[in-house]
């Protein structure tokens, strides 16, 4: 198909639906002559789910328009953004993604023979691209570096050099990977500025940058890997993806909000052959079905009420499964369920069940062995730890090193907290802090204020910082330590006679690169993302 376009279709092609493109005219340019060269990245952290289904559509654009098209597995990157996947799991994520994304580039219809897949650590660690990150560093402003990452990498009172190296490894990328264009959504535009500023300065080439609007999720905001009814897993079945759907936000007449919309017009139509179109099964009493051949006729239909939201839903549903069918079918064999397992593997449940001796019974899983080695009376799972929001912080009306925390901890609960975190944070900047709560400690009263739980902290030596959660966490989710995931199970108030929380608490502490630990086993939310501090080697309170 390919060989037959004009210049002008392949334009076509490559910039539809796309928001906002930089260097069309270079973009024509090179059409004129030969096949654009292209990339998207993406860091290998989260399960790929339903919404990764836009920037795939636009790469089967790419593909179709006869574009050679490159697949960074930034497993680089994802280690540097905050730590999202440790390195153990980095390589099996990668190969998951790989296979996830071959699959659903063959469930959109398209060749692949043009298609090549590379990990970020196959060059950013060679003495080539070493030496150009110094050269990088000797020419980019600290504001500028933290400006470009600010809608991508998790921003932090004193952010870790990572996050600040960041955009300048994805600006050499475009260097190294040898492309004439990068991809992606419009959250990097400040990256691909940066790199349009500073490539030239390494006496590099300014490449072309084309965005992909961000889509709302299935509940109206963003769709999230840790959101669970915001996203459908590719792997869902029938089932769950018609309750999902059906659980999707979908007001009348509302089409800005509307990821179901979004999702069929950045998804379901570049998908579609000539001559086919967008079908709303509906029952003769209640007008027959309706036929869409353009989105802005669906679009139009749905603003003016004249389509009914559960009908909307239902036609939707149809064209998911008809994309997930050949994912679920693929991964259908031992091979990609054990490759699923090791790249995901379930958080393990430790049951109320006993063993002899006391100790808790783990259930079965991956992770099982760790769990049942070291589960016992003054193990994490005796904690409910949960993200909470600070909404006020006031002083402490007989201690002055003390404040008063009034934490919101999710389900219409908050809780009061005595804090000593006013001695290195004003109360402005407590409140509406995201934080890490421990929530089954029985009250008590210090210094004549009654106190229902703690806000965690690393405590350096001369300061200490406030646990960071996990960009894209919600107020109300559940924190574990790795291999004791208590969710399933209700968690008794902490017995202060027997000092299970000083015995647990002694073993908490950051890594060498800020991560939150017990022992060496991680804190993290129930999707894998990590609790971290910018203070290393501390103990947590």
């Amino acid at each position: 198909m390919a060989a037959t376009l004009t210049p002008e279709e392949k334009e076509h092609l490559i910039t539809r639906n796309l928001q906002e493109v930089l260097g069309q005219d270079n973009l024509r340019t090179i059409l004129k002559e030969r096949d654009l060269k292209i990339y998207w990245g993406t860091a290998t952290t989260g399960k790929p789910h339903i919404a990764y289904f836009v920037p795939m559509s636009k790469v089967a654009d790419f593909l179709k328009a006869g574009c050679e098209v490159t697949i960074l597995f930034a497993d680089l990157h994802a280690y540097l953004d905050n730590m999202k996947a440790p390195w153990s799991l980095l390589k099996e994520r990668t190969k998951y993604y790989e296979v996830v994304i071959k699959a659903m580039l063959t469930s959109l219809g398209v060749p692949l023979d043009k298609l090549r897949f590379v990990c970020g650590t196959d060059y950013q660690l060679s003495k080539e691209y070493t030496l150009d990150v110094y050269r990088l560093s000797s020419v980019v402003t600290q504001h500028d570096a933290k400006k470009a990452g600010a809608e991508v990498v998790k921003q932090v009172e004193h952010p870790l050099m990572s996050g600040i190296l960041y955009p300048g490894l994805q600006a050499l990328d475009e260097e190294y990977l040898k492309v004439d264009a990068q991809f992606g959504g419009v959250d990097q535009r400040k990256i691909f500025t940066f790199a349009e500023k500073y490539l030239p300065q390494l006496g590099y080439a300014k490449r072309i940058h084309l965005m992909n609007p961000m889509i709302p999720g299935l509940a109206g905001g963003k769709m999230s890997s840790s959101e669970e009814d915001s996203k459908i897993d590719l792997l869902d079945s029938a089932a769950k993806v018609k309750s999902k759907i059906k659980k999707a936000f979908c007001e009348p007449g509302n089409i800005e909000d509307n990821g179901l919309l979004k999702f069929v017009k950045h998804v379901v139509y570049p998908m579609f052959k000539d001559g086919e179109a967008f079908t709303v099964h509906r029952k003769p009493d209640f007008g027959g079905d309706l036929v869409f051949a353009e989105y802005e006729q669906l679009e139009a239909c749905f603003a003016a009420q004249e389509l009914h939201p559960g009908d909307l839903k239902a036609a939707v549903e149809v064209y998911i499964n008809r994309l997930l069918e050949p994912i679920r079918q693929s991964f259908d064999t031992d091979y990609y369920r054990e490759l699923t397992e090791r790249a995901y593997p379930a958080p393990v449940k430790v049951t109320a069940g006993k063993q002899a001796g006391g100790k808790a019974q783990p259930a079965a899983g991956a992770g099982a062995n760790v769990a049942a080695n070291a589960a016992g009376e003054n193990t994490p799972d005796k904690l409910e730890l949960k993200v909470g929001q600070i909404m006020d912080a006031v002083k402490h009306p007989d201690a002055d090193s003390l404040c008063v925390l009034t934490v919101d901890i999710g389900g219409g609960e908050r809780k009061a907290i005595v804090s000593n975190l006013m001695a290195h944070y004003t109360l402005e900047q407590l409140r509406e802090r995201l934080v890490v709560v421990l929530t089954n400690m029985k009250a008590s009263k210090i210094r004549g204020v009654e106190s229902e739980g703690l806000v965690l902290y690393a405590a350096g030596a001369e300061n200490c910082e406030a646990l960071a959660v996990p960009e894209g966490s919600k107020v109300g989710e559940r924190i574990i330590v790795e291999g004791f995931d208590n969710t399933g199970n209700p968690v008794p108030a902490l017995n202060p006679k027997k000092k299970v929380w000083d015995k647990i608490q002694a073993e908490l502490h950051t890594g060498a690169e800020g991560q939150a630990l017990w022992k060496e086993f991680a804190l993290m939310t129930l999707n894998g993302d990590r609790v971290s501090s910018t203070l290393a080697g501390c103990s947590i309170k």
